[in-house]
């Protein structure tokens, strides 16, 4: 795999064969990444992979046209026929009032921050098979668990490379490393399964896989004999595991892409106290070894830690260059790219700060709630925020919890939610989205 500037070259290359193309300006992105994986189950070995990619991406501008195309042929007689096509297409494409690099003045500019997301030591196959091995035996230990469906272990490395034909040029790489455990727990029409994983950048910030086991045996375990709740406004309490999809949705409605096309529940809602007063929801990509930290963005603007929440109140939008020019305003360094094709919006690390009240002292007043483990199913309306999906997890019986409860719906709006909603103090920062345990009164409860 090549090294960043040698990543950043390439790029820069197939920008100037553009240019010398015809373009009238371009940016290109070069993506490279190997993986090794191993499949453990009941103790034999499944599956053994080892996977390298490579991919090169060229978005061009002719006038206010442009086009995009990308290939995984490097040589130099595919990258100026890549070039070559790309000028062709965007010449034949329709005029787009809001297309182009993003401003000069804004580009962002090296020294960039350390971001520690590169582990030196390599994982062989067989520490491999080691982790998935003493995951599962961790797993199946738990006393209740009967089969299993297995667990993996992956190692690998990535780089990535920006360059624009306006003055940036950029690269940086990364090291990933992630355990898998899923187990069944019960027997006949009883079973029930869950599963836990963790991922990061560097080895050690792994829990050990013993740990990650356990965690997946006590989880299948604790869902033996679900019963049903009834049907009514009940608090429902949020399993950090579940918790950030809630910060999700918001995040989705706060993307310029949404508020340009007049799609978003957000909607002329900017400075709007959303939540209570005193939630704080942060993006930080300058996170050292967070999963989505990075020096810069998909345009090559300077990202930079941002309050996206303050006081209860959304702050601003999530911009990208084009979104940014359709609304008047400024764009925010949240552009990002998957490979080819326009940028769209993402964000770094985000995290909803934690509360005062431990999880116990959160559902001590709740006489009867549910305590989501679990959500089932993509039914949430991003125009009207109208959140219903399927759930498990547990009862919560007089602030206490209780039996295993599955087959219910949890449904309400998400403004309602967000306005109801409160933190416990047990903020964990290991996911990409990070939020503590998160309670809500007044969600409508569908279950016999």
């Amino acid at each position: 795999m090549l090294s960043p500037q040698q990543a950043q070259d390439r790029a820069q290359d197939l920008v100037e064969r553009a240019r010398r193309a015809g373009a009238d300006a371009a940016d290109a992105i070069y993506a490279a990444n190997a993986s090794e994986g191993i499949q453990i189950r009941l103790g034999n070995l499944e599956d053994v992979e080892r996977s390298e990619s490579e991919h090169i991406s060229l978005r061009v501008f002719a006038g206010k046209r442009s086009a995009s195309i990308g290939s995984s042929d490097m040589s130099p007689a595919a990258l100026d026929e890549l070039a070559e096509r790309a000028i062709s297409m965007a010449r034949l494409a329709p005029e787009d009032a809001y297309a182009g690099l993003a401003p000069e003045e804004l580009l962002s500019q090296a020294p960039w921050p350390d971001l520690d997301m590169i582990d030196s030591g390599e994982l062989s196959p067989q520490t491999l098979r080691t982790m998935a091995e003493e995951g599962e035996d961790a797993a199946r230990a738990v006393a209740g668990v009967t089969n299993s469906d297995g667990a993996s272990a992956h190692s690998g490395s990535g780089v990535f490379a920006l360059t624009t034909s306006h003055g940036f040029a950029g690269s940086y790489a990364s090291t990933n490393h992630s355990l898998s455990v899923s187990v069944v727990a019960g027997e006949g029409n009883a079973k029930q399964r869950d599963n836990a994983w963790r991922q990061s950048h560097h080895r050690e910030d792994l829990p050990s896989a013993a740990e990650i086991g356990t965690l997946a045996g006590t989880r299948a375990v604790g869902r033996l004999n679900p019963g049903r709740v009834r049907s009514g406004p009940l608090p429902v309490v949020f399993d950090p595991r579940v918790g950030g999809t809630l910060i999700g949705h918001l995040l989705g409605a706060m993307s310029g892409s949404a508020i340009t096309r007049r799609s978003s529940f957000l909607l002329d809602r900017i400075e709007e106290r959303i939540f209570k007063a005193g939630i704080e929801i942060g993006d930080n990509p300058h996170l050292k070894r967070g999963l989505r930290s990075r020096p810069f963005d998909g345009e090559g603007l300077a990202t930079r830690p941002t309050t996206l929440v303050e006081d209860g109140c959304v702050t601003g939008w999530l911009l990208d260059t084009a979104s940014a020019r359709q609304l008047g305003l400024a764009p925010t360094g949240h552009a990002a790219r998957a490979g080819g094709g326009s940028p769209s919006v993402s964000v770094g690390n985000v995290h909803l700060s934690a509360g005062t009240l431990s999880p116990e002292e959160l559902m001590a007043d709740i006489k009867d709630g549910i305590y989501v483990t679990e959500l089932i199913g993509q039914g949430v309306n991003g125009v009207t925020g109208d959140y219903s999906r399927g759930a498990s997890g547990f009862r919560i019986i007089d602030g206490q919890i209780a039996g295993a409860v599955s087959e219910l719906t949890v449904a309400g709006n998400l403004m309602a939610m967000y306005a109801q909603l409160t933190p416990a103090n047990d903020l964990e920062w290991y996911r990409a989205i990070n939020v503590p345990t998160i309670r809500v009164d007044g969600m409508t409860v569908a279950g016999e």
